[in-house]
């Protein structure tokens, strides 16, 4: 089965001794289930799953009273498993479907008895079902398509290896030949397959493209079946028509959306929702532009002037519908690269933790993005040609005095470099971006000896 990092974050929920549920929200098809499902068996003596699709009449473990002996009364009644104190897992699925869900999993969780784990794919829009949010006993995880580094396991490549190109990030030492030649051209292949795992499955059991793009087609219907499922009467066409604007959007010269080119009479406003929508169903990525490459970048967002990327590279690819996938596999660059490279760009940065933002003034020109890591900015530019070193924008950006940045970046068809201030990281050097790790405990204590007390 595809090793997943999510795995490791389950575990360290179970061990962590803090009695909360975890909520695992994320898009569609990236692999929630199976991996909690494995996670549940392999770490406990009893696991439950209760999957409100699949069997809509669960719903009515909720009726009534939602105190923890009735709820878990009804649940045993229902499931007809046992339940061992200590030793059980209990796995609400698609609880989008029951709202009721996150209501009741306080009660639960103040009981104590057994663990809990919630799992939806749409329930940052079906935010206003619940009534009640269990606030300090549920916390959230979202998971996303399988990462650049998951790609690379599952296509057999040595953890070894990974710690080796670690290294090198860390040192801005050139990665050899043989190794950054083959690095690219799996990199090529996370391009066209992506990180959704039963495309990554395909690929890894057959190789066969072909197969890849049916099975990409299939989830990207899929999405649109959902749109007109779960969204509001009003808002389905807009979010429709958003949706599959995306790969053309994409693909105009600054990547970013513009609303005119979807409706000429649209307003920001009425599509506001929208595109929430999208971002929170998890199939879109927005990236904002801010007015200054300072921190915090979350108050300097300009939410008219945004780019909108795909929460899955391979399912962009899919979606173009130019049969781009060979030519990518091949490593030609002569069809327009610069909007994949972003959207592969974006997809890591996020799955690392990372806010997507990016720079955009006529007096400095563009950076394709900016991110906050602590109280720091770091600028990051993605070059498709040989020409990487040549960066106007960036170089004007790092000459103001007044613009304090920890690090820039280019992410380039070359090697591991350091030079005038800028490192330059081959493409796939783009899974080591990830933010500072906080300290566990960052206690703080005034000395009131100056009031007298």
């Amino acid at each position: 089965m595809l090793h997943r990092k999510a795995y490791d974050k389950f575990v360290a929920w179970k061990n962590s001794g803090e009695k909360t549920a975890l909520c695992v929200i994320g898009a569609r098809q990236i692999g929630k289930t199976t991996l909690i499902r494995k996670f549940g068996e392999e770490n406990y003596v009893h696991f439950i799953e209760v999957n409100f699709v699949t069997d809509p009449g669960a719903a009515k473990i909720f009726d009534g009273s939602l105190d923890a002996d009735t709820l878990i009364t009804n649940l045993s009644a229902y499931t007809r498993k046992p339940m061992e104190p200590g030793q059980t897992l209990v796995l609400f699925d698609e609880v989008q479907e029951c709202p009721e869900v996150r209501t009741a999993i306080k009660f639960l969780v103040e009981d104590g008895r057994f663990d809990y784990i919630e799992s939806g794919s749409l329930l940052g829009v079906r935010h206003k079902e619940v009534r009640s949010y269990p606030v300090g006993f549920e916390e959230i995880y979202r998971m996303y398509p399988m990462d650049l580094e998951e790609y690379l396991w599952a296509n057999g490549v040595q953890q070894a290896t990974v710690d080796y190109l670690r290294r090198c990030f860390e040192t801005g030492t050139p990665v050899s030949q043989a190794v950054h030649d083959t690095m690219n051209k799996l990199f090529f292949s996370y391009i066209v397959v992506g990180g959704m795992p039963e495309v990554v499955q395909t690929y890894v059991d057959t190789h066969d493209i072909a197969k890849v793009v049916a099975k990409q087609n299939e989830i990207l219907e899929l999405y649109r079946l959902d749109i007109a499922k779960y969204a509001e009467d009003s808002d389905k066409p807009k979010i429709r028509a958003i949706f599959d604007a995306i790969p053309a959007q994409l693909n105009e010269k600054n990547r970013r959306f513009f609303l005119n080119r979807v409706d000429p009479n649209g307003r920001q406003l009425r599509y506001a929702n929208s595109f929430e929508w999208l971002a929170q169903a998890g199939v879109a990525l927005p990236c904002y532009n801010v007015t200054a490459p300072q921190p915090p970048l979350q108050l300097n967002e300009k939410h008219s002037l945004f780019k909108l990327f795909m929460g899955d590279v391979g399912l962009l690819c899919a979606a173009c519908m130019e049969n781009v996938q060979f030519a990518i596999l091949q490593g030609d660059l002569s069809i327009n690269m610069g909007s994949i490279l972003e959207n592969v760009m974006a997809q890591q940065l996020r799955c690392n933790g990372l806010n997507l933002h990016f720079f955009d003034a006529k007096k400095y020109g563009e950076l394709d993005f900016v991110v906050q890591n602590g109280l720091h900015v770091e600028l990051i530019e993605v070059k498709s040609g040989k020409d990487y070193k040549k960066h106007p924008s960036l170089d004007k950006v790092l000459a103001v005095g007044e613009w304090k940045t920890e690090k820039a970046y280019v992410l380039c068809p070359g090697n591991v470099e350091i030079a005038d201030g800028v490192t330059y990281l081959p493409w796939y050097m783009t899974m080591f971006l990830q933010p500072a790790h906080l300290p566990k405990e960052m206690k703080y204590e005034v000395d009131l000896s100056g009031l007298g007390v």
